[in-house]
């Protein structure tokens, strides 16, 4: 990778010395930027919806006209938006992040995207001086809240380095891949496995219903053995209750699986696992849950197997699907 200003990576980041700016106030980015600012950095922020940035902004950040200008007035610049589209409009436009870098930023997407895209965005910073990291980060909102998020970062080295005390301030988890794209590579190994973890939860709770069980008892059994898993732990009390708010969108789902099956037949690569999930995904959205979270795959797989008229010879399961979804 070739530049045309050399990258010098920043000194020592701390709340005295850096500037930190913030892109995209949504369920993940608005926890996210609040660490920061509890830790006492000085953020400067740009967000389609100023009401979103409002609690930001009366503890003391600065709101910017654009992306340009964020970056402009930011040492480190972290970008968290919803779709490849926005990433490019936010980097690439008129008044994009690139518009207004300079040799020594360090640009930090935490957006799930492209792997082709961020390597865009590294090559554009890099003729720049500046350095960009794709990290893209897992956990939901209650790792976002709790900062215990995995962050998978690629991108040069150097640039890791200096801004690893930031990444420190949102997560748990921070490994390093590999150079440009490997974050985003990453991302989509961890997005594959939740498809089938999702579903198989989605699945196990409706077999345990129509069997008769009752279903919170046998959620305790089974996430203390080789079951257990993150879904089972924190979504599954959610179906239980009918509460399909987001931790993270259907719609930001669909979009991570159809970039990983389209990664995959670039490689010649079939994954008839996720294609699966895919389409009964596909499905929540036609329902009207696109906005929903993630767990709202328990709607496709119900609409596939109505409710049916009760056996008196069976005992009846835990009525979890009698309940309007919220």
């Amino acid at each position: 990778m070739s530049s045309l200003v050399p990258f010098q990576p920043p000194g020592q980041v701390s709340p005295a010395t850096t500037r930190i700016g913030w892109i995209g106030i949504g369920v993940m980015g608005a926890p996210m930027c609040q660490h920061l600012q509890a830790a006492g950095y000085a953020l400067t922020l740009f967000t389609r919806n100023c009401t979103k940035a409002l609690p930001i902004l009366e503890k003391g950040a600065v709101w910017a006209d654009s992306p340009g200008a964020v970056a402009e007035q930011s040492d480190v610049l972290f970008t968290m938006v919803g779709f490849p589209k926005d990433v490019r409009e936010v980097y690439f436009g008129d008044h994009g992040v690139l518009a207004g870098s300079r040799s020594g930023l360090v640009l930090i997407d935490m957006t799930t995207t492209e792997p082709s895209l961020a390597c865009d965005i590294a090559n554009a910073a890099e003729a720049r001086g500046a350095a960009a990291l794709d990290a893209p980060v897992s956990g939901g909102d209650v790792g976002a809240r709790q900062a215990t998020l995995s962050i998978m970062v690629g991108g040069r080295t150097e640039a890791v380095q200096a801004v690893t005390p930031l990444f420190t301030c949102l997560g748990k988890n921070i490994v390093h891949q590999g150079g440009p794209g490997a974050g985003q590579h990453t991302k989509l190994c961890n997005q594959i496995v939740i498809a089938g973890t999702m579903v198989g939860v989605c699945e196990s709770l409706l077999y345990g219903y129509r069997a008769g069980l009752d279903v919170p008892h046998m959620v305790e059994s089974i996430r203390g053995g080789a079951a257990a898993c993150w879904t089972l732990d924190h979504l599954a009390p959610r179906i239980l209750a009918r509460n399909f708010d987001p931790g993270f969108f259907v719609d930001h789902f669909v979009k991570d699986m159809g970039i990983a099956l389209e990664e995959a037949r670039r490689r010649e690569l079939t994954l008839p696992g996720l294609t699966l999930v895919h389409q009964l995904y596909q499905q929540v959205q036609a329902l009207g849950h696109g906005r929903s979270g993630t767990h709202a795959l328990m709607l496709a797989l119900e609409e596939l197997s109505p409710p049916r008229t009760p056996n008196p010879a069976e005992s009846p399961g835990t009525d979890f699907q009698s309940k309007e979804p919220s």
